[in-house]
């Protein structure tokens, strides 16, 4: 007895090959449409996870340069105890907003001038993502950084970092203004 045409015969059934290779190749495309959706969705989500918990711990996250005012912060002995000389009037401010809400710049230089600080400049930071509102001093200004930041229950202020002397408008302080 003969065996049936279509047994022997490759041509006959070529549906196998053509379902193994379309399988193969959904399963790849499948497999490529997961990376590419992991990778575009991965960004903004763990910004978005990230940003609270900055919000959070970011008086637990002190960078190096700056230093604790007050608080549960640890104060070093040689920032406790400082004497600011130049008076509120005549140090002037420079207001960024880093925290991306609009008017809070200029908000805050209302609260500025009620203390009687003169406020040279607002604007907007080169970054909206600031976690907490820092205080920075130009070089000599020390001691009325720490007072600004006192007066305004503030936990962290620093020497100038990302920030050029030019760039201040002739202000002595710069007020960065962060979520929290």
């Amino acid at each position: 007895m003969q065996a049936p045409l279509f047994a022997t015969n490759p041509l006959v059934r070529p549906w196998r090959t053509a379902t193994l290779v379309a399988t193969l190749v959904a399963v790849l495309e499948l497999v490529a449409l997961i990376v590419l959706g992991a990778m575009l969705l991965a960004r903004p989500l763990s910004s978005a996870t990230r940003h609270p918990a900055a919000v959070r711990h970011a008086h637990a996250t002190v960078p190096k340069r700056l230093t604790p005012v007050h608080g549960t912060l640890a104060v070093p002995k040689q920032f406790t105890v400082i004497a600011a000389k130049v008076p509120r009037a005549r140090t002037g401010i420079l207001v960024l907003n880093g925290n991306g809400r609009t008017g809070a710049a200029a908000s805050e230089s209302a609260t500025l001038h009620r203390l009687g600080y003169p406020v040279l400049a607002t604007g907007n930071a080169t970054r909206q993502d600031y976690a907490t509102t820092v205080v920075m001093y130009r070089p000599g200004y020390r001691a009325e950084g720490i007072r600004l930041a006192r007066e305004l229950k503030l936990k962290v202020v620093g020497p100038l970092d990302g920030l050029k002397t030019a760039a201040l408008h002739g202000a002595k302080l710069a007020l960065i203004l962060g979520v929290g």
